[in-house]
Parts: C-alpha cells; sequence; structure tokens
C-alpha cells in the first residue's frame, strides 16, 4: 500500500438524498480522479501516514471530514465551517447550472467561456478548502479541487433540478 493518499472516499448517505444526472456525473467524476491521483497526509500523528479512507459529511453548517488510516487504525474528524467557501460554493452553483443548461441547448460557442469560469471559481474555492484544512492535512491542488467537487455534491443534496 501506498502511503500519502486517499483509496477510498464515502459520502455520507445522511447528507444526500435525490440529486439531478448532472451532480451524480460531478459525483463520480470527482470519485473517480480522486482515487486515482491524489496526494493526502494527516500532519499528526505522524505514524498516521495513510492510506486514508475518508468519509464527507454536512452537519450543522459545517463539513466534516473523517480521515481513517487504514495501517494504523487511527481516526480523525475534521471539521470546517463552511462559512468561508459559501459564496465560492454559490458562484459554483450558478455556474455549473448554466453550464449544464447551455450544453443541452447546444449552444457549444458558449461553453468554452462558462468552463472558463467555472475552472476559476473551482481553483479559488479548493484553495480556500486547502488553506482551511493546511493545519490538519497536507495535500496537493489536486486533491484540494476533487475535495471541493465533493463539497459541491454534497452542497446540492436534495435540490432536484
Amino acid at each position: 500500500m501506498i502511503p500519502h493518499r486517499i483509496i477510498g472516499v464515502t459520502l455520507d448517505s445522511k447528507s444526500l438524498t435525490t440529486r439531478a444526472a448532472d451532480i451524480e456525473v460531478e459525483k463520480h467524476r470527482a470519485v473517480s480522479d480522486l482515487l486515482h491521483e491524489n496526494s493526502f497526509r494527516l500532519k499528526t500523528p505522524e505514524t498516521a501516514e495513510g492510506p486514508y479512507n475518508l468519509t464527507l459529511s454536512l452537519q450543522e453548517g459545517r463539513l466534516v471530514i473523517d480521515v481513517g488510516c487504514v495501517r494504523t487504525g487511527h481516526r480523525e474528524g475534521l471539521q470546517l465551517a463552511l462559512a468561508p467557501l459559501r459564496k465560492h460554493i454559490s458562484d459554483y452553483v450558478i455556474i455549473c447550472d448554466n453550464f449544464y443548461k447551455t450544453a443541452r441547448a447546444g449552444q457549444i460557442h458558449r461553453l468554452e467561456a462558462i468552463d472558463a469560469g467555472r475552472r476559476a471559481v473551482h481553483d479559488e474555492g479548493a484553495g480556500l478548502l486547502a488553506e482551511a484544512l493546511e493545519d490538519k492535512v497536507l495535500l496537493d491542488k489536486p486533491t484540494a479541487r476533487r475535495l471541493f467537487s465533493l463539497v459541491y455534491v454534497l452542497h446540492m443534496r436534495g435540490i432536484n433540478h
């Protein structure tokens, strides 16, 4: 087993209900990409170097990441207030909604501009998420991006389009 990486990720079923097909695609893509390539490590204890299983949930306005070290059995619950991410999540929801509507309408010429905006907001949100985790976790930019995608999926719980 390779340490310093996530080998399993679960989104808490209590945080999830029916979602639109677009959200399901985002979820599966983010999970697949995350498991394929990531760099993640708890800062302490040093013996809990991974690999890790994560469970993500939203509880009372907080993102909760339950981290389990497969090798040592160490478990840690990380809690982050969503308030610093709320604007980026909200902007990302609007941009993604526009992107999917534009794609369904076949307006391919508009997709590139919308997607550039979507990537920019996504990068900013991922940066804020990484910053919020920096005292507890070492992770790379692609891992932060994929985790931000999963925060978006959790946020969209129960929203039907």
